[in-house]
């Protein structure tokens, strides 16, 4: 299943901060897993469990251990562990993922309005497949992201229950990221 298809059956994705919560992310009803933890060691399992659930997976590539930052790593890591698709807030690494046809998570941090006009110009230069907002609790912020970009907008972080999850939702995001368990089934 893709990106799309399974944001569209079920919009909560289940983040993974701690690998030993992969399990309780695969036995969950979310079509969409985010690694935002592992190392070089542990991510090609990991993966390879997700996909046989049936799962979509997207890795953090700024948050895995032992690699550099560098392309050459994000072409091992396609290699080797073959992932759906990577999340980062590296430019350069979303340019170079595309060329690998790797799919393109950009992880844009909203701190103030300066930030904001730096991350529309950004994903509109880098054209991601879709752009996760953090901290997701500002709808009206998702509703403009969303508006000016025409890209996909994921929002996650601060969103604590099921009337977060509802505002982000008609706020214009497709979909809203979570480590928290609770809220995976909803």
């Amino acid at each position: 299943m893709d990106f799309h298809a399974s944001i569209q059956q079920n919009p909560v994705v289940a983040s993974v901060s701690d690998l030993t919560r992969i399990t309780a992310a695969i036995q969950s009803p979310c079509g969409i897993i985010f690694l935002l933890k592992g190392d070089i060691f542990s991510i090609p399992d990991a993966v390879r469990r997700i996909h046989e659930a049936g799962k979509v997976v997207y890795i953090h590539f700024d948050l895995v251990e032992g690699f550099s930052r560098e392309q050459v790593a994000l072409r091992f890591l396609k290699e080797k562990a073959h992932p759906d698709g990577i999340i980062t807030t590296r430019v350069n690494l979303i340019k170079f993922a595309k060329e690998l046809n790797l799919s393109t998570i950009q992880r844009v941090f909203m701190l103030d309005s300066l930030s904001v006009e730096t991350a529309i110009k950004s994903v509109k230069s880098t054209r991601p497949d879709a752009i996760e907002l953090l901290p997701g609790i500002i709808p009206r912020v998702v509703a403009r992201v969303c508006h000016e970009t025409r890209i996909p907008v994921i929002a996650g972080g601060l969103i604590e229950s099921k009337e977060d999850i509802i505002a982000t939702l008609k706020a214009g995001a497709v979909g809203i990221s979570t480590t928290k368990e609770e809220l995976w089934y909803l």
